[in-house]
Formats: C-alpha cells, structure tokens, sequence
C-alpha cells in the first residue's frame, strides 16, 4: 500500500502516452545533432498559501549556439492543493526569429492547463505532470501544411532528491503529443505522390484528409538541479536531450499538389541557466 502513488503515476504515465496513429506514406531524414541554449530569469509572487503568479522571460539560441531562435514571454498562475496535487494556467507569447529574414515572424500566442500529481518516498519525490496546450500561430503560412490552432499533450515524470538544504537535483522524461496532426491520403510510387488516376495533381485538398492525425513528436530528458541562494533568489542549471521526430508535409499553397511527406527524426542537445526571484 506504501507504493500505491507510484504505481498510480506510472500506470497513468503509460497509459497517457501511448495516444498515436500510425503514419502515411512517406520518406525518412535524419537530422544532425544540434546544440543550443536557454536563458531565463522570472519573478514569482505568492498571492496567498498555494496560490502564486509567475512571470517568465526566456532568450533560445540553436544552431550550435550560432544563431538566436527566439524570444518567449510566460505568465503563469498555479495552485497547490495540498502536498500531492497541483494545477496550473498560463498565457506564452512566442516570437521566433527567422535567421534568414533577421527579424520576427509568425508570432504564436499558447494558453496551457496543467495539473501535476506527487508522492513522497522520503526525501525523494516522484511526480507527473500532464500539460494540454493550445498555441494560435498568426501571421501567413501554408494552411495545407500545419494547422493555424497546435493542440498538444506533455506527460512529464520527474524524479527530485530533496535531502540537501538548498540545492534540489532532478531528472525528468518527458513525452510530448501532438494531437491535430495532418492526415495525409496519397499514393507513394517510391518517387511521387500520385492521386487515385496515376497524376501528381488531383482536386483541391485531395492528399489532405484532415488535422486529426496524433503522434507523439518530442521524446525529452533532462537533469539539472535548482540551487535556493536564498529566501529570495534562485538560480537554476540544467541539460536538456530532445529527439525530434516530426512528419512534415510540403504542399503548394492551392492545396492541389502535395510535393513531399517526410518524418524528421534528430537529436537536440539544450544547456540552460535560470533565475528566478521570489516575492
């Protein structure tokens, strides 16, 4: 009965992730390995017992540190119930940085749910974190390739040691689902998309069948450890592995012709330093 949390978290771990549909036809590339960063430093208000707003503001860099991907914005509000459970809601505004044009472009506004679960086993802790995100992407892009609203699911289980007085290591395994993926109908010769009478272009939106398609497109693992300076600062460090492995579709913007379907599989390697005031 002691371990009937755990049991809990992992079997509702398992049972979470393992939402996918299976692919359409399609071709394989694999990625280089690529590095990159993360800077971060937040403010954290406690309203009440439990009850605290956060504000982020985050700097990512990638291609091996060469180049500035992004800037992001988060606003948070969670609520600790008790020792065991806890939810959360935000707003994240995103602004990518596209490297060719050198400057802003397709701005994405997320809002997120999340509720986390915990069990004790002394000093160290064992949580799942389930995370539905919606994320609107404005400005113009090929609606045949991606839909304008992302829905996704991140089920996150961590592991922490909490015996030292101000430093907290962890690790973590995180799965990420996408839930509105394209689902692509078309015939795959080997070389090109045929329709159903042999030609490469068929009536409008024929190789699109709909955004209903999920996978799971982010397998993540992290370790680091949370260092409380401090009754006020903190100072976070971490190293973050991601594997993509994402089904990209390149189509014309009449949605007559689909040029390609490919799954993108590669690894992205993340250092990240984080700060963190609280008030």
């Amino acid at each position: 009965m002691k371990y009937r949390g755990i049991i809990i978290l992992l079997a509702g771990f398992i049972f979470i992730t393992q939402f996918s549909v299976p692919a359409s036809a399609q071709t394989d590339v694999n990625l280089d390995p690529e590095f990159g960063g993360r800077i971060s430093a937040g403010l954290d208000k406690k309203i009440v017992k439990g009850l605290h707003i956060t504000l982020d503001e985050d700097i990512w860099f990638d291609n091996n540190f060469r180049s500035f991907d992004r800037l992001q914005t988060s606003l948070g509000l969670s609520y600790k119930v008790n020792k065991y459970f806890k939810v959360g809601t935000g707003y994240v505004f995103i602004a990518p940085y596209g490297s060719n044009s050198k400057s802003f472009k397709n701005l994405r506004h997320r809002l997120y749910l999340d509720a986390s679960g915990t069990v004790w086993m002394g000093q160290w802790t064992l949580s799942l974190k389930e995370r539905f995100q919606w994320t609107y992407r404005s400005g113009d892009f090929n609606v045949y390739q991606n839909p304008r609203n992302a829905l996704m699911l991140k089920s996150r289980l961590t592991l922490k040691y909490r015996g030292f007085k101000k430093v907290t290591p962890y690790i973590y395994f995180e799965l990420r689902n996408y839930l509105n993926a394209p689902v692509i109908y078309a015939n795959y010769d080997g070389t090109t998309y045929l329709t159903d009478e042999g030609t490469e272009e068929g009536p409008e939106g024929w190789f699109l069948h709909s955004f209903k398609g999920g996978y799971i497109n982010r397998y993540r693992s992290s370790i680091g450890l949370d260092w409380k300076i401090n009754k006020r600062n903190n100072l976070g460090f971490y190293f973050l592995g991601d594997y993509l492995d994402n089904k990209v579709v390149d189509a014309n913007s009449e949605g007559t012709k689909l040029k390609s379907y490919t799954r993108e599989r590669g690894f992205m390697g993340t250092i990240g330093v984080s700060y963190v005031f609280d008030f």
